[in-house]
């Protein structure tokens, strides 16, 4: 259930939201930070193209916990560049259906130069 107050708090603008409240969940699934690599490791060659790795795999990942991305319950993405702020909350949203979220975007260098987007995700069933 998200809990997205507006008295006396700034406005999330419905793409995410400030708090997800989790009841009677019998599971919880930390998936790793997820970046947009192919089966054989490979860096998709643009953001886009990272960013549809990053979910594909993501929803992979919940797949094998047969959870889907309507149990996610929290996004952090990693990204290594401000400029990619955009398409990022874009790709999230697509994503989740439009389904608003508590997600948090940090920018940071990553390990490989050729890895654009990191992707961690908190999913509840």
């Amino acid at each position: 259930m998200a809990h997205d107050p507006t008295d006396g708090i700034y406005p999330t603008g419905g793409d995410w939201a400030h708090a997800m409240e989790v009841r009677g969940a019998a599971r919880l699934l930390f998936v790793s930070g997820t970046m947009g690599l192919d089966a054989d490791g490979v860096p998709g060659i643009s953001l886009g193209v990272q960013l549809e790795l990053v979910w594909a795999n993501i929803r992979g990942i919940l797949a094998s916990a047969d959870m889907t991305v309507d149990h996610v319950v929290r996004v952090t993405s990693y990204l290594r560049d401000a400029s990619y702020a955009g398409a990022n909350a874009a790709a999230r949203v697509a994503a989740l259906g439009g389904r608003p979220v508590p997600t948090t975007a940090i920018v940071v260098q990553t390990l490989a130069s050729e890895w654009l987007v990191e992707i961690e995700v908190i999913a509840a069933a």
